[in-house]
């Protein structure tokens, strides 16, 4: 749709050029023609037309016929953009604060990159898990707000591979600047052997070697670090079976309840010095993520 919407701009913006160079130079022109000179007198011409019908009837009909083509493209754009081909490829998208995550049909899902192959119309079924956020693809001129308890219908259709950025264009909090990912888009081939290894993604290794590739899939080091630096939240260094102060005064212990609580539930025990920003995971990891998430802080090493 990119280039229908382009198109649409264009047309919009060289119009605008030419009426505003055609109108500007007249007025000019006739500022100069017919500015009163020296020694002539300033009083009306009584001679002088005071109208003219064919002019006046001509900027009322020029820009009305100029609104209704913008008007007809414009529509005619809007209705392509709205209405889903019956066989596009379904993508669920989920806005929080502050990543995106996508859900596909086959079982895979991901955290700020989304995967889809060339020339097939993708759907995408969005919705937000707290405020409202903004799905922006700019190089599919592409732009829909994500609400929460509802769904949002859009769809594209890439025509080139490549990675396009992907933004939240909706202020939602102080991360929104950070709500940022990927459009990777690849051949239908590539696309197939991606979704069976990511339906997949823990094949092989170990419940630790896992969680530590979720670490990063999931968007986890966005806000916690593994080296003991606090960032926006408390490093994860060190912290299996240690107390944690909390900020409502508690003390707890961080064994592996508390560590499934944390991502599963993270407003209902806050440590202390932090603010409670963290979302909550609740529906976007299966049981094998989180208890593999669980193992991977638990080989970070126990403060003695």
């Amino acid at each position: 749709m990119a280039a229908e919407t382009d198109a649409l701009f264009y047309f919009i913006l060289y119009t605008a050029i030419f009426f505003f160079v055609l109108i500007v130079s007249l007025a000019l022109y006739f500022t100069i023609k017919y500015r009163v000179k020296p020694g002539e007198s300033a009083a009306p011409d009584p001679t002088a037309p005071t109208h003219n019908p064919l002019l006046e009837a001509s900027w009322i009909v020029i820009p009305t016929i100029l609104v209704m083509v913008v008007f007809g493209w414009g529509f005619h754009g809007f209705l392509k953009s709205s209405i889903v081909p019956a066989n596009a490829l379904q993508i669920k998208v989920t806005g929080q604060k502050w990543f995106w995550g996508f859900d596909y049909a086959e079982g895979a899902s991901t955290v700020n990159e989304m995967v889809a192959p060339v020339d097939t119309p993708i759907k995408l079924l969005m919705s937000s898990k707290d405020v409202i956020h903004s799905f922006f693809v700019p190089a599919f001129r592409l732009k829909h707000d994500v609400l929460p308890n509802r769904y949002r219908i859009g769809w594209f259709q890439a025509t080139q591979p490549g990675t396009y950025d992907l933004y939240c264009a909706e202020f939602c909090g102080s991360k929104h600047s950070q709500m940022i990912g990927k459009v990777r888009i690849v051949s239908e081939r590539e696309y197939k052997e991606w979704l069976d290894e990511a339906s997949d993604l823990g094949k092989g290794l170990t419940p630790a070697e896992f969680g530590r590739k979720l670490f990063t899939n999931k968007a986890c080091n966005t806000c916690h670090t593994l080296d003991g630096t606090p960032s926006n939240g408390p490093s994860l260094k060190g912290v299996f079976g240690h107390d944690v102060k909390l900020a409502s005064g508690a003390t707890l212990k961080a064994d592996e309840n508390y560590i499934r609580k944390s991502i599963l539930d993270p407003a209902s025990d806050v440590v202390a010095g932090y603010q409670p920003i963290m979302p909550t995971f609740q529906g976007l990891l299966k049981d094998k993520e989180l208890d593999a998430l669980v193992a991977f802080i638990q080989t970070l090493g126990v403060s003695k």
